[in-house]
């Protein structure tokens, strides 16, 4: 059962429709839902829905569209599979036509094969259709119902005139989260910790990175989340310095570090979550010395999360701690100034620090508003994830250091006075993180 209820999906689409009230001329918006992916042949991927689509209806079938109308007698329409006995055996219930006005808590419903035959009747009159422009097939409906409208003048028809991409409203909307939206991510972010805390106790030199991701993805499913937000990535040693490291096919080494960036996918929402511990339970004195600037790193960021703030401000913060350490442990030879200005860290630290985060595991949203880079609001969640990556063959860097990868990445929501960390219940410490995986 979904943690938002349904009046809040309603209170969206009278968001969206209070939007469109107010442009100068009529406008409506039509939002698809996903359809099945073919794997092979006749099998499909996982269903996962279209978050724009997700987002206003809460509705989790394949091959349905929403028409926002505000215009129209009955504002809000739903265009969903019909029943069918024979098509549900074979492949699922379905909500069906009849039952998805109380269900959904819309004005209409109709079947989706009378979609293309309608559209031309929804189309008429209207200036400006809002809709996303990355969905083709949704494109070529709209193009031959415009064509039809513009072939029959005399019959009093006209197609609309302006086309506008729907994606940043939505994107605006998505960006600051609802209570029931952080309730959802907190539990996200729970399942998360709890396979980070298993992985952590379960790795051992032999075991191969595929076994500990397995590990990952039967903690999540046993705790409600039945996939994860995105590819698992374990890295166990020069693994670790590739950033979307997903074969997860080596064996893990005595003496190496392991990197695990994975998080649960819990009704639509993602968590995301990063850690980098010793396969044999202990730190050498050079990964642990590394692994000591990633987190002053990540601290001096998070530090700064607050209203008000940004994240360059908190990117920059990262970026003068990592500079800082890499100076003291002799990685960078020369003073601060000179290195802040080169931005030498950008060598090591080789991606932004973090992401919003929510229906989208790099969820949608700006990170610049009125020209300016984007204040932080509460209700903002976004990942904060510091890293250092030394491959191996780095020039003018010691060897002992070469081969390291480390990056630590916890969920946080901005709150009215700071921020609360959604994640922080996996260890993080060098010392919490030998303690745990000791005690097993």
């Amino acid at each position: 059962m979904s943690h938002i209820p349904k009046h809040e999906f309603k209170q969206r689409r009278e968001q969206l429709l209070a939007f469109l009230r107010k442009q100068k001329q009529s406008a409506i918006a039509v939002i698809p839902a996903a359809s099945l992916q073919t794997r092979s042949r006749d099998t499909e991927y996982p269903f996962r829905q279209d978050s724009d689509f997700f987002y206003l209806t809460g509705f989790n079938e394949p091959d349905a569209v929403l028409i926002l109308a505000p215009d129209a007698d009955e504002p809000v329409q739903l265009f969903c599979q019909p029943s069918d006995a024979h098509a549900e055996v074979w492949h699922g219930r379905r909500l069906g036509v009849d039952r998805a006005v109380e269900a959904l808590d819309v004005n209409a419903a109709f079947s989706i094969e009378q979609f293309e035959k309608l559209l031309p009747e929804l189309l008429n009159g209207v200036h400006s259709v809002f809709y996303p422009h990355d969905k083709p097939h949704l494109q070529q409906q709209l193009n031959t119902a415009a064509d039809f409208l513009r072939s029959a003048p005399k019959k009093g028809y006209s197609a609309p005139v302006a086309w506008v991409d729907c994606n940043p409203q939505l994107a605006n909307m998505r960006l600051i989260k609802s209570e029931n939206e952080i309730a959802v991510m907190r539990r996200a972010a729970e399942i998360s910790v709890l396979a980070h805390q298993r992985a952590m106790r379960s790795t051992q030199p032999g075991r191969y990175e595929y076994q500990i991701s397995a590990d990952i993805q039967h903690e999540f499913a046993m705790h409600g989340a039945l996939s994860p937000a995105y590819g698992i990535i374990c890295g166990g040693g020069v693994n670790a310095c590739i950033l979307h490291y997903t074969e997860n096919s080596d064996v893990l080494r005595d003496g190496d570090l392991l990197l695990i960036d994975a998080g649960a996918e819990y009704q639509g929402y993602a968590g995301d979550i990063t850690r980098t511990f010793p396969v044999n339970g202990r730190f050498s004195d050079t990964q642990k010395a590394l692994y000591e600037v990633v987190l002053a790193a990540q601290e001096a960021a998070l530090a700064t999360l607050k209203p008000g703030s940004s994240l360059p401000k908190a990117q920059d913060a990262a970026a003068q701690a990592i500079t800082h350490g890499l100076i003291d442990l002799g990685i960078l030879k020369g003073s601060f100034a000179e290195h802040w200005e080169a931005t030498s860290y950008r060598k090591f630290f080789i991606h932004g620090l973090g992401h919003w985060l929510g229906l989208d595991v790099h969820d949608v949203g700006t990170y610049d508003a009125a020209g300016k880079k984007r204040a932080f609001e509460p209700g903002m969640v976004l990942t904060v994830e510091p890293g250092i990556y030394i491959p191996p063959g780095m020039p003018d860097v010691d060897e002992k250091w070469h081969g390291i990868g480390i990056r630590i990445e916890d969920d946080c929501v901005i709150t009215a006075d700071g921020y609360e960390n959604l994640t922080a219940g996996v260890p993080k410490t060098a010392a919490e993180i030998e303690q745990w995986m000791q005690n097993k």
